[in-house]
């Protein structure tokens, strides 16, 4: 069974000792700083940190005195004076950044993330991250539990337990030794990355099926059916409380919940219940008695058993006689919808980590691919993905933090955020900002729709009017296409600890504009999104974001504009898109179609490439359900792309698929979709061309690849292509709701050869907007 891998003691070569303090040297950039005054330290495991054994540190102790210690590795040089830990007392340099930390200090940390969404509007409290503009970040540790195996227990002897990064602007190198030190994040189920279906509704069966049947109708794919809370019992007699604790399904809804799940399944859908389990079980629930007798309660007085995962009796009794039997039947995870606070029955551990671990370690000892869906609890959360954000309300405000809200996460090594797409209550009709939303959600870690129980509170497709209806369906089929993507991508969250969704600033930390484009994000290895959190402009029918672009050649796969970075800019589009860049030497493998069935390694697939550059790019492939990939089980399919700018002829090469094989087809038909070109390119022997002229795409049909040799084709005459001003600058007056003989003067006007256009475009006497999106074309 695969585990946390606890190394929790440090080498003995790595520490320095005294007098009440232990400092632990993990790396040359990383210290473990405790306080005791007696001297009691921790050395078991806790609930943020499984492995402190790091290789040897090389460092030189300076000063060594009763008053005094001061040493260096080769990035930090600590002065100590030996005390409990004060800002006049300890102090750490970064040498390389000449930059002092004062124990306590923030700087201008960064951020990270926050226990939940609930009833915001657009301000959260962040807090502090990993990764700082300073250096440094720290993170206390002195509070949290212990683990001793696997029993957990507060800490016998609270102390001062900190841990410092001063990794300078290493972003990356930060998250790699954070994983190493507080664990890896764990593959995700492949079924987990297509989309989710959730309501806070009243479903019965027969509606939920019939739901399911028109989303089949209307061709848009779902892979994750969420029933929320009223899958159970919610109307109890009030001897016992309240409804929102339950585990009894509600026979007037569902009158065979087996047969439900079950056809839910042959429908090709993954399973999650909603869960409020502060409550216990009460005399009502259908298990009550098999669980009173284990627990040993005043049956015939119908006593309550508390729900306490502190007490190890129960926590057995919970998950074998509650949770296996409707796991067994197929709910493949839960809703762990916790919101009772953050103290346990017991002790001082925080119940809703103590729920995201157990349910974690549960699933893993049953052979399960674990998660659950959950708030975060802290640092550390991110073993046990994947994240519920929460209530958060329907409106711009909201969502225009959230693709901020999503990457910053990343800085605490948190990457799976799961949002109410569509924003979860209040606010008002808006059609226009559910399109949006649903944009962002397909380009964020986790695609899922859901809402509160009012009745006019619309998210499927077909209650939406034209043209929102069209692009959620083609953005949801989109998601679906894109799985193979995105689950490669999840496995280099787990296997090279990068993040799926990361701030720009992290690949161009020197760069201002990195860290002010909030909107903006890597989605993946090679693109970056920028979601469109604002309303379309009325004259221009468009909308806008601002954005960094970073160093090179970035191709729009969505609407075909060429970028060459670095730079900062505003990107205009109307509501069919969001601006979606591939980086030139970009290769993005997507299923040919929006499969329902996202478990299956697909058939066809289409190959995006960033044309202009070299690129590789390794698919990963597996059961999408196993815990096997830890051991290294899995195929990696190797794809190339070589540009010759001389003689305009582009390579590329499909490598035979290597390691465990069995699930990849023998034989695929591929298509290239050669991003970022003119017409003209042509390919001899086998695939088919044609050219989207708007996008600036040519697409090579007809490929037929065989899993176990390699492919190469090489397509001739590949003109890379620049903005082609004319064609934007007409589509874009076209739309723009401004009289006919501006526009028509506009378009005249800035086709003149010899015209300074940007200084004439900021001349006009026309709205800001206007002349922004000119400027985005012809400047």
């Amino acid at each position: 069974m695969q585990t946390f891998k606890l190394g929790a003691i440090c080498p003995q070569e790595n520490i320095i000792q005294g007098a009440g303090y232990r400092i632990s040297l993990l790396t040359d950039s990383l210290l473990r700083l405790e306080y005791e005054k007696d001297g009691h330290f921790t050395d078991n495991a806790t609930q943020t940190v499984l492995n402190r054994d790091f290789p040897k540190v090389d460092f030189e102790i300076l000063e060594d005195t009763d008053e005094r210690l001061v040493f260096k590795t080769a990035r930090l040089k600590v002065t100590y004076d030996k005390k409990f830990f004060t800002s006049m007392g300890l102090s750490i340099e970064l040498l390389e950044e000449k930059v002092t930390w004062h124990y306590g200090e923030v700087g201008r940390n960064l951020k990270g993330t926050v226990r939940t969404l609930d009833e915001t509007n657009g301000i959260i409290i962040y807090g502090n991250g990993l990764i700082s503009r300073d250096g440094y970040a720290w993170f206390m540790d002195g509070d949290s539990c212990e683990l001793e195996g696997e029993e957990i227990k507060d800490r016998e002897y609270p102390e001062e337990d900190v841990y410092f990064f001063g990794y300078g602007n290493d972003y990356y190198r930060t998250l790699k030794d954070f994983y190493y030190l507080c664990g890896k994040t764990p593959m995700i189920p492949r079924y987990a990355l297509g989309n989710w279906w959730s309501k806070y509704e009243k479903y019965t069966e027969e509606s939920y099926l019939a739901l399911m049947d028109k989303f089949v109708e209307e061709k848009v794919p779902i892979s994750v059916a969420v029933i929320d809370m009223d899958w159970h019992l919610t109307e109890i007699d009030e001897k016992y409380g309240t409804g929102w604790t339950g585990y009894t399904w509600n026979k007037e809804y569902f009158p065979d919940y087996r047969r439900f799940l079950k056809t839910l399944k042959e429908r090709g859908k993954a399973i999650t219940l909603n869960l409020h389990p502060a409550d216990g079980i009460r005399g009502f629930e259908e298990c009550y008695e098999r669980v009173a007798k284990r627990m040993g309660v005043d049956m015939e007085n119908e006593e309550a058993v508390s729900f306490d995962l502190m007490d190890p009796k129960f926590v057995d009794t919970y998950f074998e006689e509650v949770m296996h039997p409707y796991e067994d039947d197929g709910v493949d995870f839960w809703w762990i919808d916790w919101q009772q606070g953050t103290k346990a029955r017991q002790g001082n551990v925080d119940p809703l980590w103590i729920l995201n671990h157990y349910h974690y370690l549960d699933q893993l000892r049953r052979g399960k691919r674990a998660m659950i869906f959950s708030r975060y609890a802290g640092v550390g959360s991110h073993r046990y993905p994947i994240g519920f954000s929460g209530d958060a309300y329907a409106t711009w405000t909201s969502l225009n933090v959230q693709p901020f809200f999503t990457s910053t996460a990343s800085n605490v090594g948190y990457g799976w955020w799961s949002h109410d797409i569509g924003g979860h209550m209040h606010g008002e009709e808006d059609t226009e900002r559910t399109c949006r939303w649903v944009q962002f959600g397909v380009f964020s870690p986790i695609m899922r729709l859901h809402s509160s129980s009012n009745p006019f509170f619309f998210k499927e497709p077909w209650n939406l009017p034209q043209p929102m209806r069209s692009v959620v369906d083609d953005y949801m089929r989109l998601r679906h296409r894109m799985v193979p993507y995105l689950y490669t991508e999840g496995y280099k969250a787990w296997n090279k600890d990068v993040p799926v969704i990361r701030p720009l600033y992290y690949d161009s930390p020197d760069v201002q504009g990195a860290y002010e484009s909030r909107n903006g994000y890597y989605f993946g290895s090679e693109m970056i999104a920028f979601p469109i959190t604002e309303k379309l402009d009325s004259e221009l029918q468009m909308a806008h974001v601002h954005a960094f672009i970073p160093k090179g050649r970035w191709i729009d796969i969505m609407g075909g504009n060429i970028y060459e970075g670095e730079e900062i800019r505003n990107l205009y589009r109307p509501i069919e898109n969001i601006p979606v860049l591939i980086k030139e030497g970009g290769i993005v493998p997507m299923d040919s179609e929006a499969s329902e069935d996202i478990n299956k390694c697909p058939e066809a697939l289409d190959i995006y490439l960033g044309v202009g550059a070299d690129g590789e790019y390794e698919l990963f492939e597996d059961d999408g359900i196993s815990n096997a990939y830890a051991d290294g089980v899995g195929a990696l399919t190797k794809i190339t792309q070589k540009y010759d700018a001389a003689s305009k002829k582009l390579t590329v090469e499909i490598y035979p698929a290597t390691g465990n094989t069995e699930l990849v087809p023998a034989k695929r038909q591929i298509s290239l979709v050669l991003c970022g070109v003119e017409e003209g390119a042509c390919v001899s022997g086998t695939g088919e061309v044609c050219y989207d002229s708007v996008r600036r795409q040519a697409h090579i049909a007809g490929i037929t690849y065989n899993s176990g040799e390699k492919t190469t084709i090489v397509i001739e005459n590949v003109c890379l292509s620049g903005m082609h001003r004319v064609d934007e600058l007409y589509r874009l007056l076209k739309r723009c709701e401004i009289s006919y003989d501006l526009k028509e003067v506009l378009y005249k006007k800035l086709q003149e050869e010899n015209l300074d256009k940007t200084a004439y475009i900021r001349s006009l006497d026309v709205k800001e907007n206007l002349k922004d999106a000119l400027l985005e074309i012809i400047a």
